[in-house]
Parts: structure tokens; sequence; C-alpha cells
């Protein structure tokens, strides 16, 4: 299976991780037309092969309109694909620097953004990326991404994801970076992605919180929410940015060595500060992974837990129907035995990790509980999609689940069935046995 390998052992920001995507293969001209469907104005893109402790790769920018663009050309080498890429686009001087408008105890240059607009909220990124023609996986992969550094800045600040405003973040740099990332993911065909250990490198950060220890206060939260850990090295400089926190976060599966990787293209996205123990280079590995590898899709999820021992049945029935009209992945209860042997349950809450605080909030007051127990978990999900097929009472929407291009689940959809069932005046049972005779024939 294609799996894209991300080695971070000198960290990882947004410019980062494009210059390995474009130096993989990914087409400038096509990144720049999909960005472009995004309608933001006041940029240009650029993109260059340098060297960075003689290592060669893609050094990525996004130059502000109204800055001068000769103050961010090394005069390194070439253009990479093409020459000059200006779709009205923005300026990323300094990768470890813009994020947090700080600057580092080690010689890296502060930079600041001037231009009137600055920074935007969570819900006007959401509907700049809802409204665009962007594709739907993209739309929903940036939006995801968005929301782990809405949900992070909110806990830092105290205050509701919906609410945060990103400063720079939410400028047009970012944004570009984050929804590039994923245009590039798209484009190189939305391999498996895994990547090393995470490794961050000590120091202090003047950002726009005030003066911080590294990692950045984003960068922790982020990559704590997902349950990944960090590990720092005497580098003194910060290598995680907040928005490479979020990238790997969202798109990564799994995090550990490689393991059965043949290396088909091999890709490095470059820094702009000379680091002191290590070339400041993010390096990628496009290949196929042995066949142990599946096609599944991924995701990670909360999970919420309490045991319960003086709840009435009426008050668990209701609090399930509203935890899953809330939008709850899903809900349930297992009977258990508790201290002092009294009978309880095991009320057990899956959602969204973005809502975990919610539906925490909402077991405290609408159950027995005095406390709740939270978790992350990886799941692996079938490929799916929805179908139509044909019984001997009429149609019925099934959904098929797929592994590595095999069907191994079709399932009827439990309302087309009663429907059916209504317009038929038969019981459900025969629908749902005129659908598996179906499936057999298929």
């Amino acid at each position: 299976m294609k799996t894209l390998y991300l080695d971070i052992f000198s960290g990882i920001s947004g410019d980062m991780f494009l210059g390995a995507m474009l130096d993989l293969g990914v087409d400038f001209h096509q990144l720049e037309t999909e960005l472009a469907k995004l309608h933001l104005d006041g940029y240009h893109l650029h993109a260059s092969r340098q060297q960075k402790s003689q290592i060669e790769g893609v050094k990525f920018d996004v130059h502000l309109a109204h800055h001068d663009e000769h103050d961010h050309d090394h005069g390194h080498g070439h253009k990479h694909s093409p020459e000059h890429s200006h779709a009205d686009g923005h300026s990323h001087a300094h990768e470890h620097s813009r994020e947090h408008h700080h600057h580092h105890e080690h010689g890296e240059h502060e930079h600041h953004h001037e231009e009137p607009e600055h920074g935007r909220n969570f819900s006007e990124i959401q509907h700049l990326i809802a409204r665009s023609s962007l594709s739907s996986w993209v739309k929903a992969k940036s939006t995801a991404i968005f929301r782990r550094i809405a949900v992070a800045e909110g806990k830092i600040h105290g205050m509701p994801a919906e609410q945060v405003h990103f400063h720079e973040v939410g400028a047009v740099d970012s944004i570009v970076d984050i929804v590039g990332a994923c245009i590039a993911v798209e484009l190189l065909g939305k391999p498996r992605i895994q990547a090393s250990p995470v490794t961050e490198g000590t120091g202090w950060i003047n950002c726009a919180h005030g003066r911080f220890p590294v990692p950045a206060p984003a960068t922790l939260a982020i990559l704590g929410e997902r349950g990944i850990p960090i590990t720092q090295c005497v580098e003194p400089h910060e290598l995680i940015t907040p928005t490479g926190a979020a990238l790997l976060a969202e798109l990564v599966e799994v995090f550990g060595p490689m393991q059965g990787l043949t290396a088909a293209r091999i890709g490095f996205g470059l820094g702009t500060r000379d680091h002191k123990t290590r070339p400041n280079v993010l390096r990628a590995i496009l290949g196929e992974a042995d066949s142990g590898a599946h096609d599944w899709e991924t995701d990670t999820i909360a999970v919420l837990e309490t045991n319960l021992d003086d709840v009435s049945g009426e008050i668990l029935g209701h609090f399930v129907e509203r935890a899953l009209a809330a939008g709850a992945l899903d809900v349930f209860h297992t009977p258990i035995q508790m201290k002092k042997n009294r009978p309880g349950v095991l009320l057990t809450v899956l959602c969204p990790i973005s809502d975990a605080d919610k539906f925490s909030a909402m077991i405290l007051l609408e159950t027995s509980a005095f406390g709740v127990r939270r978790s992350t978990a990886e799941r692996r999900k079938l490929q799916r999609e929805f179908a139509v097929i044909k019984t001997s009472l009429g149609t019925v929407t099934v959904k098929v689940g797929k592994l590595n291009g095999k069907t191994v689940q079709i399932t009827p959809e439990f309302e087309s069935c009663k429907k059916l069932a209504n317009e038929r005046n038969v019981s459900l049972k025969e629908v749902y046995d005129a659908v598996a005779l179906s499936k057999s024939e298929m």
C-alpha cells in the first residue's frame, strides 16, 4: 500500500511539509490552482531548490503582496517548477517565528505582519473553506486541522473553540500552509501517513502569550489532545510549530520507526534557520509498505466512561437518547459489579475529540456521576459507500464496506428497510430476508 513516512527528527512546520511534498513530486501549478479556489487575495507562492547543511531540497514560502519579494529570495538555486508562481496569495518568511510572533533566544529574527487583516476566528475559517470549490476531502481535513488548533487555543484561553480568534495561524500564510498541505496529500493519492516519534527542541520563545519554554503552549496542547508523546532533544530551538503539530495530529496514523517500507521517492522540505545539532529539514519518504498494510480509514476519537450504581433506567435511557441526538458517535452501558458487591453499569460515550468536554459535562449534569474517565482511541474503519440494490420487494439502500478493494460487508440501512416494509405492508423481517437473498446473489 502507498505510504508516506515523515521523518521528523528535526521537527515540522507547515512550509517545511509543503516543501517536502513538492520535492516528492507534487506539481506546483496544481497546488497553486487548487489553493486559488479559496479566493484569498494578496499573496503569491514561491518555491526554490536550495541546500541546508549540504542537503538539497525545496524551500517553500508564501509571500505577502505588500512585502518586498526580494527580502525572501536567498538566491540559492532555481525556482522550483515553474520559476515563479503568482496566484494572488502571501508571506511566510521565517517558519518557526511567524506562527507565534516570537523570536528565539538563539538569533532567530522576529517577524511581524503589518497588514490590516491579521487573523480570523475559527468560524470564519470554516466558512472560508466550506464555500470554496475544493474537494470534500480537503475541506474536511483542513477544517479538522484548524479545529484541533482552535480546541487547544480555547483551553489555553478558557473559551469555546468556536470563539477562538486566530492571529498568526489565522493569517493568510498559515491558511495556505494548512489547506495546501491537505491538497498536497490528495495530489499524492491520499497515501497512508506514518511518522517517526515526535522530537522537540529546548529553550524559550517570546510569543503572544508572553515568554514560554519550548514546546509552545498550543503545540503541547495539540499533541497532548491526540495522545502523542514528545521527547525533547538538546537542539536549543523550537522544532515543532503549532501548525506542524496539528498536521501530525490529524494526518498521521501511526508514530514509530519505519517498518517494511520500500522508498520510491524521498523529499526534503527545508527550514530557514541553521540548527546547531541537526540539519533543519523535514525528510518525507513515499513508497510501498508490506502487504500487512491495509487501505482502511483511520481516525482518533475520545472515549468517556463512568461507573454508576445509583442511576435509574429512565434517566439512563434518556441520557442515551440525548447524547446521540447531540452528536455522540455511540453511547452504551454495560452491566458491571462495583465495590461492596453492588450491581452497576459502565456508561460509555464515544465522540469526536473536539466534543469530549461537551459530553463530559453532559454526563456530570444529567447522570449521578461524580467523575468521568477520558482516553483516546484510534479506529480502523472499512472504506464505506452507499448503494441501492433490488430485492423481490423493491429497492433498498445498503452500506457497503470494502477493505483492500474487496467488499467485505453489505448492511441494509434501517430507515430504507422500514420505509419499504410500510409501503409493502410486510414485516421488517421480511424486508431484511429479501435483502439477504439479494446479497447472496450479488
